[in-house]
């Protein structure tokens, strides 16, 4: 019988969790609007797709030596670069970067910055994009 109303007391507790929507206030990625006119994709295939065109830009850059600037991991950082109050770039470890913010929400690791700097260097800053990339 004390089996049965620990039961009936769970079943119900249970009911009472889903029936009221219990929720946690998980706080949004901060994401910073880059400093161009505009992405070189729409936001959306962008935000979604990213990683496939990073992906697709190191095989054509290691395998087959062409070098755009259009899908480069550096014109990314130059243009989404985070400054912090004092107005220096904000590092990968920093929630305020723009990689990190995202993909600490969604709980998925960035490996880029193993190899590639998380900054611009002060010279990418003013380098224009190549004519026709």
């Amino acid at each position: 019988m004390l089996r049965i109303m620990h039961l009936i007391k769970l079943t119900a507790l249970a009911f009472l969790l889903f029936v009221t929507g219990v929720q946690a206030d998980v706080p949004l990625p901060q994401i910073s609007k880059g400093d161009g006119d505009s992405c070189v994709r729409p936001t959306d295939d962008m935000r979604y797709n990213h990683m496939e065109f990073i992906k697709h830009q190191r095989v054509e850059t290691m395998h087959r030596g062409i070098r755009t600037e259009k899908d480069s991991l550096k014109q990314c950082i130059t243009c989404h670069a985070v400054k912090d109050d004092e107005g220096e770039f904000v590092r990968k470890t920093d929630n305020r970067h723009f990689c990190t913010s995202c993909h600490n929400y969604a709980a998925v690791t960035i490996d880029c910055f193993q190899c590639h700097t998380d900054t611009p260097r002060s010279t990418d800053i003013h380098e224009p994009l190549a004519q026709g990339h």
